[in-house]
């Protein structure tokens, strides 16, 4: 009883950390970020695909047991960038969204599809 409980609030924990990275994206994308005076050309594109890398990831981590989901869980996580580049352009006069974020976006979650597959291999084979 206690092992069922405890797999339970370990699966329960994943969507929990799935759900507040999310919401983590979701802010730091929308927020007015302060200016640092440094300036790295592109260096934001290696931050956009880290955050989906970790989204996508704790996304796959939390549906593990449905393989087959792994594919519409990575098109959600780029759809989620997406429309988070738009509302940028949209709703915000100090962010604006880009063709390259998008891409950034999407590389990170197809990096973290890829290592969740190579992770999961042996276990689920599709």
């Amino acid at each position: 009883m206690l092992r069922h409980i405890k797999n339970l609030l370990r699966d329960k924990l994943l969507v929990i950390i799935a759900i507040v990275i999310s919401l983590s994206v979701l802010t730091l994308s929308l927020i007015k970020m302060p200016n640092t005076g440094i300036t790295l050309v592109n260096i934001d594109k290696a931050y956009h695909s880290f955050a989906y890398f970790t989204l996508t990831i704790f996304w796959l981590l939390s549906f593990y047991k449905i393989p087959k989901k792994k594919y519409l869980i990575t098109l959600c996580c780029i759809i989620f960038g997406i429309i988070i580049e738009v509302l940028q352009n949209v709703i915000t006069d100090y962010r604006r969204g880009e063709y390259l974020d998008v891409l950034a976006n999407s590389i990170g979650c197809l990096l973290a599809l890829f290592v969740f597959s190579m992770i999961f291999k042996k276990k689920y084979i599709n």
